[in-house]
């Protein structure tokens, strides 16, 4: 069965036009003046920290978010957990970042910290990463509790948990949280995953659509990397990103594409079980473990690339798919939530679908980038796709809401140094691919 955009007897079928999800408030971000947020205290809370080993999209978002909180005016404090051998408390790009507990304690403490501080804040961002932090129970009620979605957990905590924690993992994330944030704006990174918080949640509270952003492409120096084709996967290395199957690309296409080569960008627990796999199908020598790079080497690797390809099945978005996407090189990816946003199929990457295994679809992918013409026409539609999305946007957009959330408190309530500060600046306007402002 051949892939939309694929190419036919008639040769490949034009390229649909781009356009982007329906991003919320986006087009207010690029249009409409800046709006000051000077005396507004934010407290961001989330599971990690973009500084942590196993930190991803979630912590990237979050932070870039808190940076262009910051450049508005506001002040920052950034709650999350604590890596050994990580400070207690540190100040980021203007942001106070203070850590506390593992990954479980976090859950605790978080909430413990803000309570004995609850008079410090006008607004809270709860980043419920599966669970909630929990913060409307222990805030003020004049505080605004915003709550950041990234994507639905309840199968995640089925596929790696005891049956009896999952349960208790999916009663928390959704019954209670339906509840406990059902006055409160949703926050989430995709269509597919309001979808998912309206279905499989019933989420209550309304709903904004915040993409993703991504970084600005600067020039790179492209890397030679070892194979033709050259495949990438590009992320953290936990269990729940499936990049064995990545790794198992070498052993199943061996035959068909013998030059093949696997590159795995990244950090985390799999490191070695990623290792002994290769080593275990004979293809040690195809498959090549970068580790951490360093952002001007990874995006070598990466720009390098003929394929992105991710594995999971559990995503809200798929950051990393914009940033492959950013130099040209498109993915394979499941056809599951987020990912059906992030990637365009046939235009930008290919879906896997039902009743199709990964293999299939990376064998039919680089064989349709075998074809010089039709390959240029997806790096293209791959550079025009990223540049819709900027952390420029996303902090703009975000600011908004935030700004709306203050105003919604009644003057009678608000702070009085907030009084006039959220106001629309004339003179700032945020252009359509600008970069983050800090």
């Amino acid at each position: 069965m051949a892939l939309s955009g694929g190419r036919t007897s008639a040769g490949p079928r034009p390229l649909p036009p781009l356009t982007p999800p329906r991003p919320g408030l986006s087009v207010e971000a690029t249009e409409a003046p800046e709006v000051s947020l000077r005396g507004a205290r934010v407290a961001v809370l989330n599971f990690r920290e973009p500084q942590q080993s196993v930190a991803g999209g979630a912590e990237e978002y979050a932070w870039q978010v808190s940076r262009y909180l910051v450049a508005q005016g506001a002040s920052v404090h950034f709650l999350t957990s604590r890596e050994p051998g990580q400070a207690r408390s540190e100040r980021c790009d203007g942001i106070e970042l203070r850590r506390m507990g593992n990954r479980y304690l976090v859950y605790l403490l978080v909430p413990l910290w803000l309570l004995l501080r609850r008079r410090r804040f006008d607004v809270v961002v709860d980043s419920m990463n599966g669970i909630p932090f929990f913060s409307p129970l222990v805030v003020r009620r004049r505080t605004s509790v915003i709550c950041l979605v990234h994507h639905v957990h309840d199968r995640q905590f089925h596929a790696f948990f005891p049956s009896w924690l999952a349960r208790i993992g999916c009663f928390i994330e959704g019954p209670v949280a339906r509840l406990l944030y059902r006055r409160r704006m949703t926050i989430t990174v995709s269509e597919s995953s309001m979808e998912d918080l309206r279905t499989r949640l019933r989420w209550l509270a309304p709903i904004e659509i915040v993409p993703n952003g991504s970084p600005a492409v600067r020039s790179i120096a492209r890397q030679a990397l070892p194979g033709d084709p050259a495949v990438v996967y590009l992320g953290r290395l936990v269990g729940h990103k499936r990049i064995e199957r990545v790794v198992d690309l070498a052993a199943e296409l061996g035959e068909s594409h013998p030059g093949l080569h696997v590159h795995v960008v990244g950090r985390g627990p799999e490191t070695e079980a990623l290792a002994a796999r290769a080593d275990g199908l004979g293809v040690a020598d195809r498959v090549h473990l970068h580790g951490f790079l360093s952002e001007p080497a990874k995006n070598a690797v990466l720009g390098s690339a003929l394929l992105n390809v991710t594995a999971s099945e559990f995503e809200g978005w798929g950051l990393t798919v914009i940033e492959a996407a950013a130099f040209g090189v498109p993915t394979v990816a499941y056809d599951v939530a987020g990912l059906r946003d992030s990637v365009r199929d046939g235009v930008t990457g290919w879906l896997v679908r039902d009743g199709e295994t990964l293999a299939d679809v990376v064998d039919r992918a680089i064989k349709e980038l075998a074809d010089p013409v039709r390959r240029a026409e997806i790096q293209q539609a791959c550079r025009s796709w990223a540049g819709e999305f900027t952390w420029g946007r996303t902090g703009a957009t975000i600011t908004r809401l935030v700004a709306t959330e203050l105003s919604a408190v009644g003057p009678r309530r608000r702070p009085a140094r907030l009084a006039g500060s959220l106001t629309r600046t004339p003179d700032l306007r945020l252009a359509v691919g600008e970069t983050d402002p800090t």
